[in-house]
């Protein structure tokens, strides 16, 4: 049996075709109303980064909340409040520093671009945060969503958000019946994000609407019961939130291999810096043998040779299990080799590699599976007590 929808519902968000609709044609007033009424009394209200107007953990906060669950981001908020207090703090740091903080946070494109953030910030705005949405937008690392985010929450300025959760949401109340990844569906979801703004009030609006998506309105297992929204919600009424929003058109999976040798000396680990781009760009990892070297046992052992040879004499090699990390785009497959050295060899033009203490593998900037790794293979209490 169907529910029956209140008449007070929005009408389904119109074709590609009508894009352009006024965007007074989707205002409703009520729909803001059921928003903050709920927030004020059900929305969460003790998040570390809730209740101040302090721009600088309100971004702080939003950007480790890009793509990040609260519960993964809270312990990463804490620590890199207590290290970076300030904006000026943050900007004043090693960038080593700000990416050993953001270590196993993922997405590491976000922790260079916080850090170019701040340096701007201090350097061009005099460590004040612009109020002006469309100036934050400008800055490193900071989109629409968030800017409007940043800029109601530490201002009060009247401005739309469009993340994940929201469109989740708005997908399910308005009956969208495309893929709102879609940018011609995403255009009119912004459109009707900016006519559905409340005249006041918008603080406890944007947050209800980031709390119904992360606590009721939930990919799977929706709580419509409790939800303030059911009664105009169109995917309730036609028992359709399993279907909406239109899940992203499957593709297949590309899947990629790596060696990464673990390279170590004494007690001491040898370590790459990565690329500013690409993947987990800017942290440390482990040196790796080309994809092509695997091509045939004797090719591999020869490149195998001639990457340890660079750094000395192997006194031993053993392979180890291989393991898999599943990136937002592809699969890696990594096959580590742990080789110890019997002496090592200093050369000039290696710039990019390190050597490390073993002991202090828990605090490196590393990608969060190549910490898992050699924390799993160094974990004698000797090497890794501080």
């Amino acid at each position: 049996m169907k529910r029956v929808v209140s008449d007070t519902r929005s009408k389904a968000i119109p074709s590609a075709s009508s894009s352009q609709a006024p965007a007074a044609a989707w205002s409703d007033p009520g729909f803001s109303a059921d928003v903050i009424s709920w927030q004020k009394q059900h929305g969460r209200h003790a998040l570390p980064w809730q209740n101040t107007r302090d721009a600088y953990r309100v971004w702080l906060s939003e950007i480790m909340l890009q793509q990040t669950q609260v519960a993964a981001v809270i312990p990463y908020y804490l620590r890199f409040l207590e290290t970076f207090p300030t904006v000026a703090s943050l900007a004043a740091a090693p960038s080593e520093d700000v990416m050993a903080h953001w270590s196993g946070l993922g997405y590491y494109s976000r922790a260079r671009n916080l850090h170019k953030c701040a340096q701007t910030i201090v350097g061009e705005y005099g460590g004040v945060f612009p109020s002006d949405p469309e100036l934050l937008e400008q800055l490193p690392g900071i989109g629409r969503s968030t800017a409007a985010a940043i800029s109601a929450f530490s201002y009060g300025t009247r401005a739309a958000i469009l993340d994940g959760n929201v469109k989740r949401v708005f997908a399910r109340v308005f009956g969208v019946e495309r893929y709102p990844g879609e940018k011609a569906v995403e255009n009119e979801l912004w459109l009707r994000a900016v006519a559905l703004l409340p005249e006041s009030g918008v603080e406890a609006y944007t947050q209800g609407l980031m709390d119904l998506g992360a606590t009721l309105c939930t990919r799977n297992s929706p709580s419509c019961q409790r939800c303030p929204l059911a009664h105009r919600c169109i995917a309730y009424a036609t028992g359709r939130t399993s279907e909406l929003p239109i899940r992203k058109p499957k593709k297949t999976v590309p899947e990629r291999q790596t060696t990464m040798l673990l390279i170590v000396d004494k007690d001491e680990i040898l370590l790459e810096q990565r690329p500013d781009k690409g993947i987990w760009g800017g942290l440390l990892s482990l040196p790796e043998l080309a994809a092509e070297s695997a091509s045939s046992s004797a090719q591999f052992d020869a490149a195998m040779t001639q990457a340890v040879a660079r750094f000395g004499v192997a006194t031993s090699q053993e392979k180890l299990s291989m393991f898999t990390h599943v990136f937002t785009h592809f699969k890696l497959h990594i096959t580590p080799y742990h080789i110890a050295l019997a002496r090592r060899v200093e050369r000039a033009g290696q710039d990019q590699y390190a050597w490390y203490p073993l002991a202090k593998m828990a605090d490196a900037p590393l990608p969060a599976p190549v910490k898992k790794l050699l924390l799993a293979v160094f974990r004698e209490p000797d090497l890794l007590t501080q």
